[in-house]
Order: C-alpha cells, then sequence, then structure tokens
C-alpha cells in the first residue's frame, strides 16, 4: 500500500454533479483558515495514550469570528443554515491530526442549553474522498452527510466504537452469539469494500455500531476513512480480510462461522449491493460518468488491478477498463448481472 496517497482535485463534472444534488454550496469558513492557528497541546485517549490528534487556539483577534464561522458551518450541515440556532451553540475544541492523508480538522460543538454535543470535520477536499463518500450514500446500508466548496470538506462525524478499541477491549465481552454476529458483519464488509474498491480499512478506519434491538444486539462495521477508494493496485487492499490490523475479526471468522454460512453472507451482501445499485441507478449512473472521466491514480496501479480482476472473474470488462472509474463501473456491474441471472424472479 502507497504510503502517501495524492491529493486529487475536483473536476468540472465533479462540481457540477455536487451541485446538482446540493453538496456543493457556499460556506462561511475554509479549511485554510482553521491553519492558522496560534498554538496546541497534544491531546491524550482515555486510556492516557497520545491520540495523534492537537488541540489548537487562535489568536483573540481571529477566535471570535472563527468560533462564529464554526456555528454557521454546523447549521448549514445539520439544520436549514439560519442563525436562529448560533446563541445556543458553544465551540468547545477544535483538533487537528496530522495523521493520515486529509490532516482533518474535529470541532466540538455543544449545546448549550442540555450540554449535548457533536463533532464535524472540515478537510482538504479530495476527489477519491468525495467519490468515496457518495458510493457509501449510494450503495451501502449507510447515510452520510457532508458538503463540498473550493478546497475544503465539511463532514458530519460517523459515530461508533473505533474499531481498534472494539477488538482491543470489547470483543472478549461479548457472548459467543455476539461473537458470531459480529463475524457476520465482518464477512458482509468484507465484501462490501471489496466490490466497490475501497481499500485500506484497517481497524483504525472503521467503527463498530451496536444497536440494543428486542431480543438481541445488532453489530455494524461502517468505514470512517474514503480516501482510499479506488487508488491502489494490489486488490488485497480493497479486502479487509488480508490486512494484519484486521487479523483477530479474521480468525474469529474462522472459529465461529462453517464455510456454507461465510458464501452465504457473501452473497446476501452483494444482492443487497445489487439492489441498492438498482434503485439508485440514475444518480449513480451520473457519479460513474464523473468518474469514468477522472484520474484518481496512477497507470500502473490501474493496469495491476484491472489485470488481476479479470484473471479473478474472467470478465472481459475489467480488461477493457482504461481507469479507475471504468474498472468500478465494470465491478459493479458484474454483482449485477450475476444477481439477476441467479434470480429467477428478475428473469
Amino acid at each position: 500500500m502507497s504510503k502517501k496517497k495524492p491529493t486529487y482535485p475536483i473536476t468540472e463534472a465533479l462540481s457540477n454533479y455536487l451541485t446538482k444534488y446540493a453538496r456543493n454550496i457556499k460556506i462561511p469558513i475554509y479549511y485554510d483558515d482553521l491553519l492558522r492557528y496560534q498554538g496546541a497541546i497534544t491531546v491524550y485517549d482515555k486510556h492516557g495514550n497520545d491520540s495523534l490528534w492537537i488541540q489548537v487556539y487562535y489568536s483573540d483577534s481571529e477566535r471570535q469570528d472563527i468560533e462564529l464561522s464554526l456555528k454557521q458551518m454546523y447549521s448549514i450541515l445539520h439544520s436549514d443554515g439560519s442563525d436562529a440556532l448560533l446563541p445556543y451553540l458553544n465551540i468547545d475544541s477544535i483538533d487537528y491530526c496530522t495523521f493520515g492523508n486529509s490532516k482533518p480538522f474535529r470541532i466540538k460543538v455543544r449545546n448549550i442549553l442540555n450540554d449535548n454535543y457533536l463533532f464535524l470535520y472540515i478537510k482538504k477536499a479530495d476527489a477519491s474522498r468525495i467519490y468515496g463518500l457518495e458510493l457509501e450514500q449510494l450503495i451501502s446500508p449507510n447515510q452520510i452527510n457532508f458538503l463540498v466548496h473550493g478546497n475544503t470538506l465539511i463532514e458530519e462525524h460517523i459515530s461508533g466504537i473505533p474499531g481498534d478499541d472494539f477488538i482491543t477491549y470489547h470483543l472478549d465481552k461479548c457472548s459467543d452469539q455476539d461473537k458470531r454476529e459480529v463475524a457476520k458483519e465482518f464477512v458482509k464488509f468484507n465484501e462490501r469494500c471489496f466490490v466497490r474498491l475501497l481499500g485500506d480499512m484497517r481497524s483504525y478506519n472503521y467503527v463498530m455500531v451496536i444497536t440494543n434491538d428486542f431480543n438481541r444486539i445488532q453489530y455494524r462495521i461502517r468505514a470512517i476513512d474514503f480516501d482510499q477508494q479506488s487508488y491502489e493496485g494490489n486488490q488485497k487492499v480493497y479486502r479487509p480480510q488480508f490486512l494484519k490490523e484486521n487479523n483477530t475479526l479474521v480468525k474469529l471468522v474462522e472459529r465461529v462461522l462453517e464455510k456454507a454460512s461465510i458464501e452465504q453472507y457473501k452473497r446476501e451482501e452483494r444482492s443487497l449491493l445489487a439492489k441498492r445499485a438498482t434503485s439508485g441507478k440514475d444518480r449513480l449512473s451520473e457519479l460513474m460518468a464523473c468518474m469514468k472521466k477522472d484520474h484518481i491514480s496512477k497507470p500502473e496501479k490501474i493496469i495491476e488491478l484491472k489485470t488481476s480482476l479479470f484473471k479473478f472473474t474472467g470478465d472481459i470488462n475489467f480488461k477493457k477498463a482504461k481507469n479507475m472509474g471504468e474498472i468500478l463501473d465494470a465491478a459493479l456491474d458484474f454483482v449485477i448481472r450475476n444477481y439477476k441471472n441467479e434470480n429467477p424472479f428478475l428473469k
């Protein structure tokens, strides 16, 4: 896997697509504005470890304007964009992470009436990440909220237990039934990432979402990092099972699930993905049209990936693909065709 992925600019076609679907709107603050911090202190996690985030602060002359703009940004992302709720908001902290490609700012916004709070993230806009976010919206079981303008990307916080924390502190405490549920979800997540070519799903790049049902606990793995959407040439990068940080979950799957069950869950996930892609085909087709005209990877990586996927599937469309957009389009088409061929009610 590449140590550093380049940032790809947003093309005019992608910008027009984002404008059409209300993702590209004027915002009151930009990423570069937040880089003018005066100083910072290290942020530690609850276990006393360096979190790789620093809490930044600004000069008095800039702090008031920055905090007001961030409150307005919150209103645009989560409400109607009016100033009516601004008096009830407080910016508790602004954190900055120098680790990773997007180098995000994390903003903690608190409602002073009830002390409820949430986070939003401000990052450098990157076409790869935006394609990943849109695909998450269109063909995953998750909804996601984000805005783009110029070189700035604003994302809502995705709630859940970080995957590495879940593996370290929670997995051993799960019941046998819960461990089977976790294993099932990892199989489905692995398949979903592979089909949509979302790479680098190491344990700290996804969260475990836990929902209490009336007689059981439901588990769902959600990606939180979309920088490696359709970039790498090695197809194993798009399969979380091959990343060493996920070895514990891989061993869990091998221990608690039969091979027949694993194949069943893979089939289920491909079918659900095909259904979502088919039901939202118009918007997905528009997104793929942008991606097929875009350059979000290197020629040698494109050749490597399309060659390995052609060998893996035997589908000639992979061999014909000229860029990452066409490779992903071929992958989705392959899954949809197989779903329709295997479902007698669609024939």
